[in-house]
């Protein structure tokens, strides 16, 4: 499988999954070892569980659009950085309803096996600057490090 082949299956996902809530269609996208693992959750999921939880996010963010804005590959891995935007129009994982308009940077890493499909996706989202849209207290880095 080509590079590019590569950053056209993970645009592919992106859209089916977070986008458009094809979650069926996603997931024939990926390996059935599949596993999902984010800054957000506290274990890995398989693919059930990833669908489970954008399918969550997506009912309580129904605006929710998700734009890449950077895509490179190298080798079996794709590597992507994307801005989600929405408004949580119901709880989501622990945060309120809000009739903001949220923009969260994430940064994606997707690993491929041999049989070009969707092994392993490890994200890492902008948490800090998501509860600083929220309203909700943050903390600067120099107090999360001290004791």
């Amino acid at each position: 499988m080509s590079l590019d082949d590569m950053k056209r299956l993970v645009r592919q996902h992106i859209e089916l999954s977070w986008n458009k809530g094809r979650l069926a269609l996603a997931e024939q996208l990926q390996s059935k070892d599949f596993l999902y693992k984010s800054s957000f959750i506290s274990r890995p999921f398989t693919s059930n569980g990833y669908s489970q939880m954008v399918a969550n996010i997506r009912d309580a963010m129904p605006d929710l659009e998700v734009v890449v804005e950077e895509c490179i590959a190298e080798g079996n891995k794709v590597v992507t950085w994307c801005t989600l935007i929405g408004s949580i129009q119901k709880p989501a994982l622990g945060y309120p309803p809000s009739d903001k308009v949220l923009s969260i940077s994430a940064m994606a890493f997707w690993t491929f096996n041999s049989l070009g499909e969707v092994q392993e996706i490890c994200t890492m989202f902008d948490m800090e600057s998501f509860r600083a849209q929220l309203g909700l207290s943050t903390q600067h880095l120099a107090e999360k490090a001290l004791p």
